[in-house]
């Protein structure tokens, strides 16, 4: 995979001198630790000895968040290890761990322990349910911390079960809230003096990416059950019920993403179908949205995925198709701007993001 030339040219991370610790966990611990080094850090990685059996089952041998992290094997359990943990503390600017509340504590790195050593540590803990709350030390995963932000139910089509795409949603927003945390912490260190904790929960982080969401709810435009007039009545949602944002089957069994919410998309994309006989002005009159979702569904079924992408792709229609892992890594789009590199041991993995330019 050949990079792009606004990849090779871009200027020196923002990041580079900023040393960080990271204990091994799995999740959205490592996934922060690898953002931190894609952005110019020096991760050290404490790793357990014999290794992390979950990530080895999920993920195999070759696992990608290690890369470009320092790789230091320490037993905790024993003095000298935790010992040999705090040398290498004392001169970083920042610390990983995504253990449950009160591990750290009783191996002897708490926090207190670790800003005695060092007063100006952020101290980054990154957990499902967060330091404190009644489920604070129960077990849980991507799924069970989206379901109790609420956004799960979001996802549900009516008489249909939610769905999550794996590990996306609740470890990758856990992931970019601890990296944005840890990152706010040493810019106040930097300038108060004063280390800090950065209390990184899944559920927390999950829940404040759900504003724009939250907000649609609240204004009605998700649409779901409402108390009406005549008692409780489902109002139809644009981003469910309506023809023109939705995921459409084609002729080869593949799907294509329409999302045309704003009237001018919209005309746009009556007038590419030929559907001639439409008013586009009509476009959130819901009575008229079942039967003209299921003729959406019978056109889009009458010509393959690349067809339609020959068609409208790159218009304002406001249109995608569905691409597997390893076709979005040879998509024109991706390949211009660098979104992927290649893993080790095969596949891809998605290239440092944002992006850092000149002023």
């Amino acid at each position: 995979m050949t990079p792009s030339p606004a990849l090779a040219a871009r200027p020196k991370q923002p990041l580079r001198g900023l040393k960080i610790i990271e204990f091994e966990g799995i999740g959205p611990g490592p996934l922060a630790g690898r953002m931190l080094v894609q952005a110019g850090a020096e991760v050290t990685l404490i790793a357990r000895p014999g290794g992390n059996s979950m990530s080895a089952q999920l993920g195999g041998a070759d696992h990608p968040m290690r890369l470009g992290k320092q790789l230091v094997v320490i037993d905790l359990k024993s003095a000298e290890g935790v010992a040999q943990a705090l040398e290498l503390i004392a001169p970083a600017d920042a610390l990983i761990e995504g253990n449950r509340p009160g591990v750290m504590e009783r191996l002897g790195l708490a926090p207190q322990v670790c800003h005695a050593r060092n007063p100006t540590l952020v101290y980054g803990r990154m957990t499902g349910w967060g330091q404190h709350g009644p489920l604070a030390n129960a077990a849980g995963h991507d799924l069970n911390y989206v379901a109790l932000t609420g956004l799960l139910s979001l996802s549900a089509r009516p008489g249909e079960r939610p769905m999550l795409p794996p590990t996306v949603v609740g470890d990758g927003a856990g992931a970019l809230g601890l990296a944005y945390g840890i990152v706010c912490g040493v810019l106040q260190a930097r300038l108060s003096g004063q280390g800090t904790v950065v209390d990184a929960a899944i559920v927390d982080i999950t829940s404040m990416l759900g504003g724009l969401a939250q907000w649609l709810h609240g204004s009605g435009a998700l649409g779901g059950i409402h108390n009406g007039a005549h008692g409780d009545e489902r109002v139809p949602s644009a981003f469910h019920d309506s023809p023109f944002y939705d995921v459409y089957e084609c002729a080869d069994g593949r799907f294509i993403t329409l999302g045309a919410l704003e009237p001018q998309f919209y005309a746009l994309l009556l007038q590419k179908l030929e559907l001639t006989d439409v008013d586009p002005r009509a476009q959130y009159v819901t009575s008229t949205w079942p039967p003209l979702k299921a003729r959406f569904s019978a056109l889009f079924r009458s010509r393959t995925r690349d067809q339609w992408s020959a068609l409208l792709e790159g218009s304002d229609v406001c249109f995608a198709p569905v691409l597997t892992l390893t076709e979005a890594a040879s998509h024109p789009h991706n390949l211009a701007r660098g979104a992927f590199d290649a893993a080790p041991g095969g596949g891809v993995q998605a290239a440092a993001a944002p992006r850092f330019g000149a002023a």
